[in-house]
This record gives structure tokens, sequence and C-alpha cells, in this order.
């Protein structure tokens, strides 16, 4: 029989996937706070942490490899129609081509980067997450929470940041860069983390879940073995 999946947990693969092109999207956008410069995709890009959280804590690791996977390809979709829109002619009378050129054309190195940094941040998440809570006896969902997403960013500023930027900017800058942007966004998941604790509770109760990892594949590459 076929495995069928709640509307719940398609809403949750919907949200993961929106906030991934959002992040990419708005990474554009140099925000200055004053005291440290950011980019636009630090509003929205910890939310898919949030939900990677929620997912592998209700529907477990197998699910969250699964979602993460979905969210690769739609933003990588998401970007080749975006090419496709940037090499067709534009109208003699519509004068925004450059602008949207400039906004939308990324460079095929910080794709490549953000894509990579990704996945391998989105993994690692995941599987923090899965295995802290075997360990811990599905305690301590707060402390897990935390320390994936610590974990996770850590290494997706390590995989993003030097592909991104090597030999561009200075090494102390990339460095200054990675520990800062590791660090906003798990102070966001602290921020966050009651509306997450509580979600997860409602999930959990919506669905019936509970899943542990027990005997489980955590090769990244097993997209359809859930």
């Amino acid at each position: 029989m076929k495995k069928r999946v709640s509307v719940t947990f398609l809403l949750l693969a919907v949200f993961f996937s929106v906030f991934l092109i959002l992040a990419n999207l708005l990474e554009v956008k140099i925000v200055d706070l004053g005291f440290m410069t950011v980019t636009g995709g630090l509003i929205v890009f910890p939310m898919s942490y949030i939900i990677n959280d929620c997912i592998v804590e209700v529907y477990g690791f197998r699910a969250a490899r699964f979602t993460i996977w979905l969210g690769f390809f739609m933003n990588l979709l998401c970007v080749a129609l975006i090419q496709v829109a940037m090499a067709l002619p534009a109208d003699a009378t519509w004068g925004g081509q450059d602008a949207f050129v400039a906004t939308f054309g990324n460079s095929a190195r910080i794709l490549f980067a953000s894509f990579t940094a990704m996945v391998c941040g989105s993994m690692v998440n995941a599987y923090v997450m899965s295995k802290m809570k075997i360990g811990q006896g599905g305690r301590h969902f707060s402390l897990r929470a935390v320390a994936s997403t610590v974990f996770g960013e850590t290494v997706d500023s390590l995989v993003f940041f030097p592909i991104a930027f090597w030999g561009i900017l200075p090494t102390s800058t990339i460095v200054a860069l990675v520990l800062t942007q590791a660090g906003l966004k798990t102070l966001y998941e602290i921020i966050a983390l009651p509306v997450t604790i509580r979600v997860v509770r409602v999930l959990k109760r919506r669905e019936e879940l509970d899943v542990y990892d027990y005997n489980v594949s955590y090769r990244w590459w097993r997209i359809f073995d859930f």
C-alpha cells in the first residue's frame, strides 16, 4: 500500500520550501542594523530550521530528509526559471531589465554556495535533533532544538561563506560573518522557542505521532526512504 502523508505535514513541507526560496531571494538585500550588517534573508531563513526541528521531532529524520531535498529542488527550479526569465528579451517600453538582472542575477558561485550550505546545514540539524531525542528519551526538547540549530547553522555558515567569498573578502571578515550569522540565527531560534514548543505539542496531538528514529539510515541521499 502506498504511504499517505497528512495535510499538516504537507503544509509544513510547503512552508519549508517557501522559506528557503524567500531566503535565497532576500539575500540580495543588505541590511544595516547600526551595529552590524546582515542580509535580508535573515528574517526568514531561521524559520526553515524551526520547521525542520518540528518535522524531526514529530515525523522523524526520514520525513525531514525528504523535506530538505524537496526544498532544495524547489529552490533550484525557482532559480532556473528566474534565469530563463532574465534571458528572455525585454520589451522596448519596459525600462526595468537592468534592475531585474541586478536583483535576481546572483552569480553561479553564490547559488552553489547557498544550495550546498542549505543541504549540509539542514541535514546536520536534523541528524543532531534525531540522535539527541533518542539519547534523551524524548525529554528536553528545548535543549536539542537549540543544540541542533547551533550545529546546523554553524555548518551552514562554514560552508556558505568560504565558498561564496573566499578570495574576495579577507579571511578575518569571513570568520566574522560565520560567527555573526550562526549566532544571530541561533538567537532567533531561542526567541522563537516558546512558539516552537507549542507547535510541536499541537502537532503531536493532532497527528498522534512521536517518532523515534531507531534503525533508521542517516544517509543523506536516500531521498525516497520515507
